[in-house]
Formats: C-alpha cells, structure tokens, sequence
C-alpha cells in the first residue's frame, strides 16, 4: 500500500517543509509536538496534531515510545525524522520497521555505520573514498598514537568515534602534547556521547568544507546531486552555505560524484545522505557521512530542481529514483543564510515574542521557516528561526539578489543573525569566494580586536 499519512517526527521549518512536500504529494500528515511547541506553524498545518509530551527534547522528540505510540494512534503508515533529534538513531529506525512503519530514510545498518566514525572511516576506503591519512581505527595507546602521528607528521588532529559539533576534537602540534590530549578528547568525548573511543587523522592546515549529496534506491542504483559548499563556519557549526562551491570545476564535480554515487550503489545505500570532505589543494579528504536529509539542501534543489524530500518519501514508498544522473542538470547558483535567535556578533541566543514578521520575497527567493507575528520562540531548542535561500543565473547575479532580500526581511522582538550575514556579503573574500573553514573565526576575532 502506498503511503497515505505521514508522522513528522521533528519540529519548527523541518517540519513545515516536510508536511508541505507530503501534501503536494496528497498524503496526510500528523504533527506530533511537545507542550512548547502547540502554537507552531507545523502544528497548526498538519491534518492531525499529538502533543508527546513537556518541552524538554528528552521528554518528547526524543521520546521513542512517545512517537510510536502517537504514529499507532493516528494510523500513521510512515515516519519521517527530518534531521537532528532522531533522524540517524538506528535503533530507533529498527523500532520503526519492527512495527511495520515505513521509515523515511536509510537502511538502519547504514545509520549504524555511518554513525560511528571510526567504522564510517573504514567503510568509505573499502568503498574507494579517498582518506584523511591516520589511524586505521580506534586509538587507546599513548605510545602507538606516537608512532602513527610520527609517520602522518605534525599537527595531528584528535576526533571523538562518536563525536559532532566539535566535541572531542583536539589539535596535537608536538609530541610531548599527544598524550594529554588523547585524554582530554576522551574525557570531554565520554562527557558529550558516552564513548571516550578517539582516532588520529592528519590536521589540514586551511581546507574548505565541502559536502556531495547522494540519492540511493536501496537496491544498487544510486546518483549525486553535486556539492554544497559549507566553509562558513564558527566553531563547526555551519552559517551559510552555497552551491555549487566557487573552487570546484565541472570536470572536479563529474569524476568526485561518479566516486561518490558509485560507493552509494555499491553499499546498497537508500534514501538521502550527504558525504562530506575537506578540500585542500585540489584534493578531496573524506570526514564523514551524515545519513539523513540536511540543513542545507534548499541549495542543492535551487540548482537541480530535485525536490529532495519529495525524493526521500518516494524512495521510503519502494519506488524508483525519479531521475537518472545524465538527466540532472546543474543551472546557476544558490546559497542559503541560516538565520538563528541570536545576537548577530555574540551569538548569544535571543527567544522570545515575535512582534512582527515579513519574508523576503522576489524571484527566486525562498524562505523556509514556522515564524509568524505573535509567535513565540521557545528557549529549549536548536536557535534557528527561518532559512533564506536565493539563487540566480551567476553567483555574482545570487549575492545582489541575496544582499536585497535580506534588506527585505523583518523578524522583530527578538535579536536575529540577519546582521551578520549582511556583514558577510559585503567582504572582499566572500564575494570573491576566497574562503576555509578558519576564515569566520578569524574573521570575528578580527571584528572584535
């Protein structure tokens, strides 16, 4: 049977653009929301709303038994994660499948995989991704880590297995720091995912973030959708992102995209998931694999015309990818502003009322986001607020209409990251697209001296 009801299992502009893809589609969908979120757009959009319990995510988006049991109650037939809170839970992917729920989005063993770094790490070279040089695994030893940073050479860099958002990450420029660091990493690792496991990989000295998304069936058919450039950052947390990168030639995108969907095919992958690299030199480096839809894949649909959700609940529905690799055609530039409830320059994070919302609107300009005049928002989530997403024929022709629109844009009552973004688009480096992943942090320390 076709999928018929949708339970969204996320919350804010996720879930608004997932409930908006399955209503063009004429499926169903069923809100389900913690007591802080009962005034929210997707709430109040949603054919069917559940409340699952108090505003700590704990208690009610993380809350397994919550969601499957409101899924059961409203007849839902599948569940979509959106990305954070549950999205690559495998265990939870399993409990879905075990009761007969279609799961949008990866095979669980694959969100397994992927999810521990180090076994992501080994998957990717056995799948013939090119590698960071370190360690070929888990490193405990002290006097082993010494000898593998002695081969890779200074600086090495110290990762947490089952670390994100920079936790458990330490930079080892001599020897005689290694094994204070090693425990360091460990211990804060330990602290944030309950596993102090940590692998050695050589530290890039200046690289870009750049990330392919991928599209597999399931079935040993898979495609790309081409790269997303992710280098602005701040503290490894992504700000704003664009496609195609400004560094990556045709010919580059071609031969790392055939690597990529190739490796997807091989692994019988299924669903959306993105593969991220860093680019130094005209080399890519594989970091890791996130198996789920992304925050920034408005960018990719601008420059594709791939409705990727649309993608992810056809695919979840056992049918066929819509679209071969030689029919996908790369048109023009994109790029997304995340706008966060913050201070622009502290980032400190501003909730609160909403007194008055306009979007940015024109050709070409999309928003993604659940603000409304009067609208609340809450304090005990991640602080993003709206996504602003412009394309245009060249990526000079995409700044201009981006520098407009975010004049355009009004959210009142609370501080907004609006301000930051237009300081941005007005730098010589970014508009020349002469960027890394130091650049933000350099760039603020530079604002504030």
């Amino acid at each position: 049977m076709p999928i018929s009801r949708l339970l969204i299992a996320n919350r804010g502009e996720i879930a608004l653009r997932i409930h908006r893809a399955a209503h063009e589609m004429g499926i169903e969908t069923v809100a389900v929301h913690s007591t802080a979120d009962t005034d929210a757009m997707h709430v109040r959009l949603a054919d069917h709303a559940i409340c699952i319990g108090p505003p700590p995510a704990t208690d009610s988006y993380l809350n397994t038994a919550a969601i499957i049991s409101a899924a059961e109650i409203s007849g839902a037939d599948a569940i979509h994660p959106g990305y954070g809170f549950l999205s690559e839970n495998a265990q939870f992917a399993e409990i879905v499948e075990a009761h007969g729920i279609a799961w949008i989005g990866p095979k669980p063993e694959h969100i397994r995989t992927m999810g521990d770094k180090v076994e992501a790490k080994r998957t990717a070279g056995a799948l013939g991704l090119p590698l960071v040089p370190g360690s070929a695994g888990a490193v405990s030893d002290p006097e082993e880590a010494a000898k593998i940073a002695d081969e890779i050479g200074y600086p090495v860099i110290i990762k947490a297995a089952s670390g994100g958002g920079g936790r458990g990450m330490k930079v080892c420029t001599s020897p005689d720091q290694l094994a204070s660091l090693m425990k360091q990493a460990g211990n804060e690792a330990k602290a944030a995912f309950g596993d102090d496991t940590v692998y050695l990989e050589k530290y890039l000295g200046n690289p870009r973030h750049i990330e392919f998304q991928i599209f597999g069936d399931g079935n040993g058919n898979a495609i790309h959708l081409g790269e997303r450039d992710c280098s602005l950052q701040r503290r490894h947390q992504k700000v704003l992102e664009e496609a195609p990168s400004p560094v990556i030639t045709p010919e580059e995108r071609a031969r790392m995209g055939g690597i990529v969907s190739k490796a997807m095919a091989d692994m019988g992958y299924r669903g959306a998931g993105t593969i991220e690299f860093l680019w130094e030199n005209g080399e890519f480096y594989f970091i890791e694999m996130n198996t789920r839809l992304q925050v920034e894949h408005p960018v990719t649909e601008a420059i594709t015309g791939v409705d990727l959700v649309r993608e992810q609940i056809r695919i979840a529905d056992g049918k066929p990818l819509s679209v071969r690799q030689e029919e996908i055609e790369f048109k023009g530039h994109a790029i997304e502003c995340r706008i966060n409830a913050e201070d622009p320059f502290t980032f400190a994070p501003s909730p609160g009322l909403v007194t008055a919302y306009h979007a940015a609107g024109g050709m070409h300009v999309r928003v993604d986001s659940g603000l409304y005049a009067g609208y609340r928002i809450p304090p005990y989530y991640d602080s993003m607020i709206a996504k602003l997403i412009v394309y245009g024929r060249t990526r000079e022709g995409c700044i201009m209409r981006l520098r407009r629109a975010l004049e355009e844009m009004v959210v009142e009552g609370v501080k907004t990251s609006i301000p930051l973004h237009q300081a941005l688009l007005r730098d010589p480096d970014v508009l020349n697209g002469d960027y890394s992943i130091k650049w933000l942090e350099e760039w603020m320390e530079r604002r504030e001296s």
